[in-house]
């Protein structure tokens, strides 16, 4: 019996001829993409089951924040990438009981951008939303303050290079993630400026 998704009743696929059907298939190195950390470069632990693919492209992005301490280097930004898995992925009432971090991607103010479910698998970012858009998510607490310009421009690149590689269609719906769910991500900070963004929507 196939197991479906908690979020988008989905039921996980695997790539043809994956001898791990937890594993997530790397996100694609794409020209003109900001730096990206991979999963094996901030240590990610594997799904805990199958991932689903995305079966068309993306028509949202959706902005968060990880509602915690920032990060300023590499180091510091995968230990806190590693403690959203853990609690993602950690049972209820310590976690949220996913099978995989929730972000697609996550960025850090040391202008990196952190490979979270990546390009292709289907999230746990947005409920509702997970089969049509990206979820990237600010690591640090942006109720009060903005990102630092290295993240801005990290997140923005990312953004662009999905565009341009057919990632991302054109005519893409920016949204904050409290735009579509009872929160106050990505921050109220974070959240009046990426109404400046090119493609955002609230509606």
């Amino acid at each position: 019996m196939n197991v479906k998704n908690k979020l988008d009743g989905t039921v996980p696929t695997t790539t043809p001829g994956s001898l791990d059907p937890t594993a997530v298939r790397p996100s694609p190195k794409l020209p003109g993409c900001p730096t990206i950390i991979t999963r094996d470069e901030w240590g990610a632990m594997p799904p805990s089951h199958a991932m689903t693919l995305l079966t068309e492209t993306p028509k949202y992005v959706f902005i968060h924040h990880g509602a915690t301490s920032p990060c300023s280097t590499q180091q510091e930004c995968s230990t806190r990438v590693r403690s959203y898995q853990t609690f993602h992925m950690s049972a209820p009432p310590a976690g949220r009981g996913w099978w995989d971090i929730g972000y697609s991607f996550m960025v850090g103010e040391d202008g990196n951008v952190y490979e979270g479910r990546g390009w292709d698998q289907v999230g746990a970012h947005t409920y509702g939303y997970n089969s049509v858009g990206l979820g990237i998510s600010f690591i640090g607490d942006f109720r009060d303050r903005l990102p630092n310009p290295n993240a801005i421009h990290a997140a923005q690149a990312l953004i662009k290079c999905g565009v341009d590689n057919g990632k991302i269609i054109g005519n893409y719906i920016l949204k904050g993630h409290r735009d579509v769910g009872n929160t106050e991500c990505p921050g109220q900070t974070l959240y009046d400026y990426i109404q400046t963004w090119p493609h955002y929507n609230r509606n």
